[in-house]
């Protein structure tokens, strides 16, 4: 660790975007204090599937994803719903997901999201080469597993696309994907494998951040909601909790599905959603999967997490609401059966969900680096379900904008001000 330089910044959200940020600010010798609604442990990150997905580098928003969510949105058990409700940020944010919804914008968007998932899981290989943090690495790679025609098709031009633009992508018939589980059954047409892909444990991720932040003075301001700012000029001064005001240098908005609030209250607009997302355990499992894997028809993951298996699913386009629909877990249910015949699992109880809220830009680009409004606000946020994959290049990268430095990633495609 450098020189102290002496700096406060105030981190707002302590999800794995704040956490990461916090982790490469103290390693350039910042004081940071993390403020957070509630307690630092229960962030979307805990119950994620746990994927580092360079392969992922085709945005949400593209061509014939508006004409899949009407179709699953008449299904209770579908993998996509949007909460019908009369509000003009939902509104403006769907319309703006339909402007990007374009070959043009996939096109320019591959190069930005493949650049800084690359960054992510260099980021990722380093930390898990040191005895700081511990969270079960793996590089075993991604399967993307279907069963119809259609999705072979849909597959196929994907996985060329992923080898033009760097990312290898391989091919494989059913009796090959079989060849790569050993242990576990798998029905299906193929599969698209990423090699190059990887996963971990986002509970212990998450609790050795927090551990490393803690022993290296971070300062955690918890079940603190963040009620307003002092402002001076094109600065902010200080953060105004419900346990007091802290006086900052540098701000960093990283607030996950509350950031639109936040930035409201700095007087700006940041079209963003909240998705829920579901998951749950089987634990104990005598044979498991191997290599984790997305069941492409249900959009439904697997991803063995030692001699366990998380699976998880759904996008609900809901802002914050955060109450669990079982219609939507009994989907991802019931799929399962369907790849993975001799699995054993029984639809669990509710107690036994775990639920998250996915920060969805209208694009599905992250908002990365700094606000026009202030010279010290910094975002990092609306990164969708690739928010434990990008975690630590979002770090990394906010550290470098308050310092002025650059790893040569370019920040445009992310700038927060893009909608403006």
């Amino acid at each position: 660790m450098i020189q102290n330089k002496g700096l406060h910044v105030g981190i707002i959200g302590g999800g794995i975007a704040g956490l990461c940020s916090a982790y490469y600010l103290r390693q350039a010798g910042y004081r940071v204090t993390i403020f957070d609604q509630n307690r630092i442990t229960d962030g979307c990150s805990f119950g994620n599937a746990g994927m580092i997905v360079p392969s992922h580098i085709i945005p949400l928003a593209q061509p014939g994803m508006i004409a899949k969510g009407l179709r699953w949105m008449l299904r209770s058990t579908s993998p996509f719903y949007v909460k019908p409700r009369l509000n003009a940020d939902l509104v403006r944010w769907g319309w703006l997901f339909y402007r990007h919804a374009t070959d043009a914008h996939v096109a320019q968007a591959i190069p930005a999201l493949r650049d800084i998932s690359l960054l992510s899981k260099q980021l990722y290989q380093e930390l898990a080469a040191t005895d700081e943090l511990s969270f079960g690495w793996q590089e075993r790679g991604l399967f993307m597993l279907y069963k119809t025609v259609s999705a072979e098709h849909e597959m196929g031009e994907e996985a060329r696309v992923a080898n033009r633009s760097g990312i290898e992508a391989q091919v494989l018939t059913g009796a090959q994907v079989q060849a790569l589980e050993p242990q576990v059954r798998v029905e299906v047409r193929g599969a698209v494998y990423y090699p190059g892909d990887a996963h971990l444990n986002p509970a212990e991720l998450i609790s050795s951040l927090i551990s490393w932040l803690r022993i290296h003075e971070v300062q955690f301001v918890e079940e603190a909601p963040v009620t307003g700012f002092k402002t001076e000029n094109r600065r902010l001064s200080s953060v105004r909790t419900n346990r007091g005001e802290y006086p900052v240098d540098e701000v960093v908005v990283a607030g996950g599905a509350w950031s639109p609030e936040l930035a409201r209250q700095l007087g700006f607009f940041l079209p963003l959603q909240g998705g829920k997302g579901y998951s749950f355990m089987v634990p104990n499992l005598a044979s498991n999967v191997q290599i984790p894997a997305i069941m492409l028809e249900a959009r439904a993951t697997a991803t063995p997490m030692g001699n366990s298996l998380r699976f998880a699913g759904t996008l609900e386009v809901a802002g914050t609401d955060q109450t669990i629909n079982m219609n939507r877990v009994r989907g991802i249910y019931e799929s399962i059966g369907q790849y993975y015949p001799d699995i054993p699992v029984q639809m669990p109880t509710v107690d036994r969900v775990w639920k998250g809220l996915r920060p969805c830009s209208p694009d599905g680009l992250p908002y990365i680096g700094r606000t026009g409004r202030f010279d010290n606000v910094t975002l990092a946020t609306g990164h969708g379900m690739m928010g434990l994959s990008l975690g630590p290049a979002t770090g990394k990268l906010v550290a470098e904008t308050i310092a002025g430095t650059s790893t040569g990633v370019k920040l445009d495609p992310f700038r927060p001000d893009r909608f403006a």
